[in-house]
């Protein structure tokens, strides 16, 4: 079966990005001819690669993101290339993963024409949204609800978007999703959230990793240890994307509890060294526990394998939808209890009680006293962790996440 990605990215920025880079090299392993239509924003780079037996095409596309409520509906810098290339490979399948900001909606019009079947995995909510999900939300309420009402009005989108808003967005968008065959969400609540949001034809795939990648060598994990001075300390491991969303200064409300029980508790923050981390550090240190707080910047590779080994424990606390993270697969592969949000799909994943805890990360006292309990049980940290990595090796493996792709394409009609 001929085979094509799209993505907006293929590179080693994980989330969304690395699962249609896994699921490339999923479908690579069954047999499958596999390509990826994907962008590039250095122009000297566009043009087409060979990785790893896979060929890879990057087309440019670079212009100002305010307009990308625009230009994502059909970018002019990409369609015209996208065409001769599908057109050139001529695929029974056309699967998309990330196209909400340069490849363009109208990428999966193009796909239909061609006479491939077309799938399209959703990650997020941007299918809806402007940015992060946070509407629904109750500040007040600090339990751990398991079922919202996701539905967000005209008023709430122009609010979040204000100038950048484009009135024919969610028409324009509803318009192309006619092409395709089946919508994945990657959790039953980000089924549920597009659902409310009049999004149709939608089954759930629940990511997958390849948890044989997640293994390392002891000496990496060591030198590791050795380089950040956390041999002997207990390392939280916080490894999500630091962005403007009102929340990093609950992490460290969180860590000034918790270091009234264990002193010696590090926060390791597996990330960008971006301005919301700068302000992090700047207020930590006002706070008199930044010499708690170890901000290594981008991590990848083994030296990212190596912060999940040399952790005690994961914490995700999210204070906004986040539909499925891989985070929490990857630690469950390490062997890592996760302490994750009750906000979006990680529930699905984490096991409340079994291989981490669900919290809602605005109940500061609860995440601290969850932190505490396993920093201070080590037995349970270690049943935790068997237990998660059981769980995502049965559950969420490339090999499952592959299969239902296949089932899908192999079940619908052109």
């Amino acid at each position: 079966m001929k085979i094509v990605i799209l993505s907006d990215y293929f590179d080693d920025r994980g989330g969304a990005v690395g699962i249609a880079k896994a699921a490339a090299f999923g479908l690579k392993s069954f047999g499958h001819d596999v390509s990826v239509i994907t962008t590039i924003q250095n122009k000297s780079l566009a043009g087409k690669r060979n990785e790893n037996g896979i060929a890879v095409y990057p087309i440019y596309s670079n212009y100002n993101l305010f307009w990308r409520a625009y230009i994502s509906l059909r970018n002019p810098q990409t369609v015209g290339e996208i065409k001769r290339i599908i057109n050139k490979l001529k695929p029974d399948v056309v699967h998309a993963h990330n196209i909400h900001t340069h490849l363009s909606y109208h990428s999966l019009k193009i796909a239909k024409q061609s006479g491939a079947k077309v799938f399209l995995t959703a990650h997020d909510v941007m299918l809806f949204h402007y940015g992060k999900l946070v509407e629904f939300i109750n500040l007040n309420d600090l339990s751990c609800p398991e079922k919202f009402n996701y539905k967000i009005s005209i008023w709430q989108k122009i609010k979040r978007a204000g100038k950048t808003y484009n009135p024919l967005h969610d028409i324009i968008i509803r318009h192309y999703l006619k092409y395709v065959n089946k919508i994945f969400a990657v959790s039953n609540a980000l089924k549920q959230a597009l659902e409310d949001n009049d999004i149709k034809n939608l089954s759930v795939i629940h990511n997958g990793i390849n948890i044989n990648n997640w293994r390392i060598e002891e000496k990496v994990i060591e030198d590791f240890k050795n380089k950040y001075d956390i041999k002997n300390k207990k390392v939280i491991l916080f490894g999500s994307r630091f962005s403007g969303i009102k929340g990093q200064d609950l992490i460290l409300e969180i860590m000034e509890k918790v270091l009234k029980f264990v002193p010696d508790t590090v926060l390791l923050i597996a990330g960008k060294t971006n301005e919301t981390v700068k302000k992090l550090l700047i207020l930590a240190e006002k706070m008199d526990i930044k010499k708690n707080i170890i901000s290594p910047g981008w991590l990848s590779g083994d030296t990212f394998k190596a912060a999940y080994r040399a952790s005690e424990v994961v914490i995700l606390p999210s204070p906004y939808f986040d539909s499925f993270p891989l985070i929490n697969l990857e630690a469950m592969a390490c062997k890592k209890p996760v302490i994750a949000t009750c906000f979006g799909g990680s529930r699905e994943a984490v096991t409340d009680g079994e291989t981490g805890y669900i919290i809602n990360p605005f109940n500061i006292e609860e995440m601290a006293a969850k932190i505490v309990d396993l920093l201070k049980n080590s037995n349970k940290v270690r049943a935790f962790g068997e237990a998660g990595y059981e769980r995502v090796k049965e559950k969420f493996n490339l090999e499952k996440m592959t299969q239902n792709y296949l089932s899908w394409y192999n079940k619908v009609s052109r």
